[in-house]
């Protein structure tokens, strides 16, 4: 049963300790608000003010599953408080493990703070969970695919559009990091696992990932730098630096140009030009 008091309090509460640097948003000048706007809120949650204002007023339908981990990854919430949310919601908190889409309020912060160079938080599967607006000029937005289709993997061996991102010599190694790759995952996992309904699939539609899997090839780590190739301003060549969540097993990637180099320059004209190009 929904504790719609309990939920009311426990919403406004998070939301006035919430500061809008902690959520990558300006303060401005003529700011009364302790914490965030409600309507701040509603749009890092994804739904409309009046839906959210409702639920600090004891008011309006139970918030589905769905809404709730909206609200909790809006909010910045730890998984405890994500879970009580839940509760207080009148639902059962869903269940804990390492591929769990929950981004913790420490990754966010630093996710929050990267607007100057591409960055995203990956899954262990590849599946794209945010990407800031360079990294969306750079690659395009890989969180609108659903499906087995969310894991770059997946896509390496079934969409010719993804590898057209990176350059052709490099495809080789690629194929075969990715197939490593779910080849390690899906046995930490299991049979039955995602990561192992993944692997499936690919056996089933892929002969070249069908190929390579019998290689049994373990450890292929992707190279210190990655080259994309962007149909705007052509070759990229970026370090790409991973902070891991071992938690959640969630990876913020930051690519990153050396200073002076035509890549470096290149990424500064993709801040202006890239994001309009993709889309």
């Amino acid at each position: 049963m929904i504790d719609r008091t309990g939920l009311a309090e426990f919403l406004r509460r998070r939301r006035e300790v919430l500061q809008p640097e902690d959520v990558g948003l300006p303060r401005g000048r003529r700011r009364r608000t302790a914490g965030l706007r409600r309507e701040e809120v509603a749009s890092l949650c994804h739904m409309s003010t009046d839906y959210y204002a409702r639920l600090e007023r004891e008011r309006g339908p139970q918030p589905s599953a769905q809404m709730l981990a909206s609200i909790a990854q809006g909010l910045h919430l730890s998984l405890d408080e994500r879970d009580h949310l839940f509760r207080l919601a009148g639902h059962e908190p869903p269940i804990r493990t390492a591929v769990g889409e929950h981004i913790s309020p420490g990754m966010l912060r630093v996710f929050d703070r990267l607007d100057d160079t591409p960055a995203e938080i990956v899954t262990e599967l590849g599946e794209t969970l945010r990407q800031n607006a360079l990294s969306v000029a750079l690659t395009g937005d890989a969180t609108r695919f659903s499906g087995p289709a969310r894991s770059i993997g997946y896509r390496w061996f079934t969409d010719p559009a993804t590898r057209a991102l990176y350059a052709p010599e490099d495809h080789a190694f690629l194929s075969r990091m990715f197939a490593s790759g779910a080849r390690a995952v899906a046995t930490r996992h299991g049979l039955g696992s995602r990561a192992a309904h993944l692997a499936d699939l690919l056996l089933a539609g892929s002969d070249e990932f069908r190929a390579l899997w019998e290689e049994h090839e373990i450890g292929l780590y992707p190279h210190e730098v990655k080259r994309f190739l962007h149909p705007e301003v052509g070759l990229l060549e970026l370090n790409c630096q991973a902070l891991i969540d071992p938690v959640q097993s969630h990876l913020l990637l930051v690519y990153t140009a050396v200073p002076g180099t035509d890549s470096y320059e290149k990424l500064r004209l993709l801040s202006i030009i890239g994001a309009p190009a993709l889309a």
